[in-house]
């Protein structure tokens, strides 16, 4: 079996993910690459005696490397040693995906282009000659359509045909004014002669590199004592001149290439562009927003609901078993009410959160996500908030780790520190367990309108501290956020379910592992000491809920609550994991909630409420600290969230309390 390593580059939204899913199906991972916070996804297929091993490198416009992104895409390009390189390009936007592709091209490295969403471009009265296109960069070109599958064995045969051929591929050479030419030609020859400190790296594009001005790489050699001709002795300005030539010259392949392949019928009004005359619009973009949010969270809710109840028969069949074996009392409370209870508490709630990660999925798809954080735009930059804040934001929905890992494409230290502090407030995947648990108890048929409400909160709460934070702390400007609108698409079943999947399993491999740590220590406490009833005041859990308990008794919280804030700190799914314990397990935690004399629907709002704001779990924490650098900022992300947590939560109860009096 011989492995063949392609890495698929291109611009955001182009379909990269798409067609890495179309090639790797479920045969694929996520990990960071090394010493960035960055995702790369990395999958394999087996065709024939050949085993492709597939990386999906993060969408980038040029392999400057002045973003994270760029950086990953950059250095894996150069120090993974790939045996092909697959570009895809928006059939749709061709000349501006060729500026990447003129930069591909000097690395040397054997490439496909994979021109993807034809049907698009013809929709949109684009004609692009696949035929011109390869002849005039010297590069195969294969049709696809990645969201349907369409084109991905051609393309496949191509890859396994051209890394074959690797020694005899030579692509299209960027013609340079002559001045840049002989600059090139003079810094290549002198590093042949030390083409030990090259590495990877041929001469001919660590020469461009260097002549485009890569900071990175004019400090590698100069740490290894080498004296760059041209480099070291010219004028900045003279420098700056000969990268704007540069640049010139890339987009001018660009601009040849795609006068000669793509013809385009003007003054076509297309539906898209309709559309988004409506979900842009200044005035009526953010309540079309809101809507189609609180539409998912309905659905989340009425979809899952059905399989909630499947799950809960099944685990209290499970329960009434252990309680009719003979065994060991301990043991069974520790089956029962421990392993049983606590951890089917939580895994209860699992079809919500794969129909929610599967709705957002198809948002995403569609390229109406993009579209959310257009319209957001105006407000977040109102409120000191970087626009680019908002996709951070968005990921926060579905876990804060990686949203606060995602502000590192920002590039003000002011923004990422506002945007970090805020991301907490966006409500994770881990916190719907309780908001469906207690939305469920004592709101009926209006849950799905209190979950949206605790989700628009955080969304709320967020740009109201940012709005603080930048008017009191930081008092310069956001930096301005520039954005490209993805095409609309109609989104694959196939690619939704895949994400959904690779997000629920992240899900429940916490539900295996810190959870159910969590639930167990949980169960422990409740048990000891020995002889105590379980669960009682008189547990060690009760102890250390009703020791804790005076500082929330402004907010209506009894001990069992405040154990499970407590507990809530190692992953927000061990809040209702510890309630199950101590409710009594799974199958009877709604009743006793129910029937809790100390519950009523508005502190079951107000607990929500500070569930949502307070401490994010430890390992949102961990990576704060590691954001943020020091340990003053993280105290503060801390202390600011547990103070908004307790008002918001005191105003909600008081006020609640005094309109059902009234």
């Amino acid at each position: 079996m011989k492995d063949i390593r392609i890495l698929l580059t291109g611009n955001p939204n182009v379909g990269k993910t798409t067609l890495f899913n179309s090639i790797c199906g479920v045969h694929q991972h996520t990990g960071n690459y090394p010493g960035v916070t960055v995702e790369i996804k990395e999958g394999k297929r087996q065709i024939n005696e050949y085993s492709l091993i597939v990386s999906d490198l993060p969408g980038t416009y040029s392999l400057s490397a002045f973003t994270p992104d760029e950086q990953v895409a950059r250095d894996a390009l150069l120090t993974s040693h790939p045996d092909a390189v697959v570009q895809i390009i928006d059939a749709t936007n061709v000349e501006r995906n060729l500026f990447l592709t003129t930069q591909l091209m000097e690395i040397g490295i054997p490439m496909v282009i994979a021109l993807n969403m034809c049907d698009l471009a013809d929709e949109q009265g684009i004609t692009i000659d696949a035929e011109c296109l390869e002849k005039n960069l010297k590069i195969p070109v294969v049709r696809i359509l990645a969201r349907k599958g369409e084109g991905i064995d051609t393309l496949i045969d191509t890859i396994i045909r051209v890394t074959k051929e690797k020694s005899s591929v030579q692509s299209k050479e960027i013609e340079y004014p002559h001045s840049v030419t002989s600059h090139i030609n003079e810094i290549g020859s002198f590093l042949i002669s030390h083409s030990s400190s090259l590495g990877s790296l041929s001469p001919q594009y660590a020469a461009i590199r260097l002549m485009e001005g890569d900071e990175h790489l004019e400090k590698m050699f100069h740490d290894k004592g080498l004296a760059i001709p041209f480099i070291d002795k010219a004028d900045p300005a003279e420098r700056d001149g000969i990268a704007e030539d540069i640049l010139l010259a890339r987009y001018r392949t660009a601009e040849e290439i795609t006068t000669c392949s793509v013809k385009c019928t003007m003054g076509r009004v297309m539906p898209a562009d309709l559309i988004d005359q409506v979900l842009t619009h200044r005035i009526f973009g953010i309540p079309i927003f809101l809507s189609c949010m609180w539409f998912a969270f309905q659905l989340t809710f009425s979809a899952s609901n059905p399989f909630l109840v499947g799950i809960e028969y099944v685990f209290g069949y499970f329960t009434e078993l252990m309680n009719n074996i003979d065994m060991d009392p301990f043991i069974r409370s520790f089956l029962s009410d421990g392993v049983i209870g606590g951890v089917g508490s939580v895994l209860v709630f699992v079809p919500s959160i794969f129909v929610m990660f599967l709705l957002l999925s198809i948002l995403e798809d569609t390229g109406y996500l993009a579209r959310a954080a257009f319209v957001m735009d105006r407000l977040m930059h109102s409120v000191g908030l970087h626009g680019r804040s908002f996709i951070p934001f968005l990921i926060g929905f579905g876990c804060n780790v990686p949203a606060i890992m995602a502000t590192r494409t920002l590039q003000s230290k002011a923004d990422r520190i506002i945007t970090i502090i805020t991301i907490p407030f966006m409500s994770c995947a881990a916190r719907l367990p309780v908001y469906v648990l207690f939305a469920g108890v004592f709101f009926g048929a209006a849950a799905g309108n209190v979950i949206f409400f605790l989700y628009v909160l955080g969304i709320a709460v967020a740009i109201l501290s940012a709005l603080i934070f930048r008017r009191l702390v930081f008092k310069d400007e956001p930096s301005p956020f520039i954005m490209e609108l993805p095409p609309y698409r109609r989104p694959s079943g196939f690619a939704a379910a895949v994400h959904m999947w690779f997000k629920g399993r992240e899900y429940l491999k916490r539900a295996g592992l810190v959870i159910f740590g969590g639930v167990i220590v949980v169960w422990a406490l409740a048990t000891l000491p020995v002889g105590v009833e379980y669960g009682s005041a008189e547990s060690l859990a009760g102890i250390i809920g009703q020791a804790f308990q005076p500082i929330f008794a402004p907010l209506g919280f009894n001990w069992q609550l405040v154990v499970g804030l407590i507990f809530g700190f190692i992953a927000k799914e061990v809040v209702v994991g510890s309630l199950g314990t101590l409710y009594g397990g799974e199958e009877m935690l709604e009743s006793s909630l129910a029937a809790d004399p100390t519950l009523s629907p508005v502190i079951a709002l107000a607990y929500m409420v500070f569930v949502l704001l307070y401490l994010p779990c430890v390992a949102a924490l961990g990576v704060i600290r590691q954001e943020m650098g020091n340990w003053k900022w993280t105290g503060i992300a801390i202390g600011w969230g547990i103070l908004v947590a307790y008002v918001f939560a005191f105003i909600i109860l008081h006020v609640g309390s005094f309109v059902i009096g009234a």
